[in-house]
């Protein structure tokens, strides 16, 4: 993509996010082994579709996903394909997946779908993989190695005890603040096929993870984390350039460890708070990331928006385009090893809606 069109997008934007404030993802890749063209995707993520009774269905999450679809399909250029990052369903009733589906067949192209937690502990991802297929796949394209993970199972003995109903089982992990829940993780078999899938794999090709979780441990109390996070990051150590994308967490979250660069997708739901503006609690995220604390958490579009996250140099710069919040850009910078909110990094430059709480 050259420059100007990539203000085109931007401009492209900036006007739809004057009409509605939901959230898209747009990835520009343009590091493709063998391949000097750029290409983007679009990422949508945490739609929560909620079924009340019969076809009536919580109007506020309906609209976040119509209005996410209707934006992709205007987008220009045309992404290559559309990522979906988890949690179609909010309790994983065939009915809200159904529903779900039923809008996003509206998009335009390709669409890969990630398996989110709330699409899962009902039945333990039956009626999501009969309507989508495996839960852990690989493909390649353009010389990029994508990779699409199941980061939300927990232990076996915990899954499979003996419950009241699969809806109690999903209750438990639906909660923001789960005490009878478990942690997430990728588990020994995935991390065993990931190790065979990126054997095939050379060390100087691009790498893009796919998960719901992230890959790596936020907040436990909330299950902003994933317990063999450390695990599945020694398998793409070994890399030049990796990237991972993860939704779950309804906020904007940035990181970058060693050759793993983290994002975050706004969710088209709600948003969630902070970890530490919960009881003071200390946050588990490393000292390098850069987040957006909301300047309304009262507010339920506050934090969401558009997202243009580039990575044609293997690091990623992300520029966030916010209602009624000042436009951000969190880029990655050399000197310092690690990214940098460009404008607002330091206190003293924090204005109000900057402010963390």
């Amino acid at each position: 993509m050259h420059d100007n069109s990539r203000r085109k997008f931007l401009k492209q934007g900036g006007a739809l996010l004057a009409a509605g404030t939901l959230s898209i993802s747009v990835v520009e890749l343009a590091f493709g082994k063998g391949s000097e063209d750029r290409f983007t995707f679009a990422y949508i993520s945490d739609s929560h579709i909620t079924q009340i009774k019969g076809n009536r269905f919580v109007r506020n999450w309906d609209r976040g996903l119509i209005r996410a679809v209707a934006e992709a399909n205007l987008l220009d250029p045309r992404p290559d394909f559309v990522f979906y990052g988890g949690d179609i369903a909010q309790l994983g009733k065939p009915e809200e997946i159904d529903h779900g589906l039923e809008m996003l067949a509206g998009l335009r192209g390709k669409v890969h779908y990630v398996m989110g937690e709330h699409d899962y502990y009902l039945d333990l991802g039956d009626y999501w993989r009969k309507q989508l297929g495996p839960d852990h796949y690989s493909f390649d394209h353009k010389g990029v190695h994508f990779v699409v993970l199941n980061s939300i199972l927990t232990h076996e003995n915990w899954m499979h005890r003996k419950w009241d109903s699969g809806m109690d089982r999903m209750k438990q992990m639906a909660r923001l603040d789960n005490p009878n829940g478990q942690p997430f993780m990728v588990g020994d078999t995935q991390r065993d096929w990931l190790k065979k899938d990126l054997e095939k794999v050379s060390k100087n090709t691009p790498i893009v993870v796919f998960s719901h979780s992230p890959l790596q441990k936020i907040y436990k109390g909330w299950n902003f984390w994933t317990d063999d996070a450390e695990q599945v990051q020694a398998l793409l150590k070994p890399f030049d350039k990796v990237t991972v994308l993860y939704g779950h967490v309804h906020q904007i979250q940035t990181n970058q460890i060693g050759n793993i660069s983290f994002q975050s997708a706004m969710a088209t739901a709600w948003p969630w708070p902070y970890p530490a503006t919960y009881k003071q609690q200390a946050s588990y995220m490393p000292k390098l990331t850069v987040d957006m604390n909301r300047a309304d958490p009262f507010f339920e579009r506050d934090a969401t928006g558009w997202q243009f996250i580039d990575v044609h140099s293997g690091r990623v710069d992300v520029n966030y385009l916010l209602p009624d919040n000042t436009n951000r850009t969190v880029a990655f910078d050399e000197k310092a090893g690690h990214p940098v909110d460009t404008k607002y990094q330091a206190e003293v430059n924090r204005i109000p809606p900057q402010k963390h709480y």
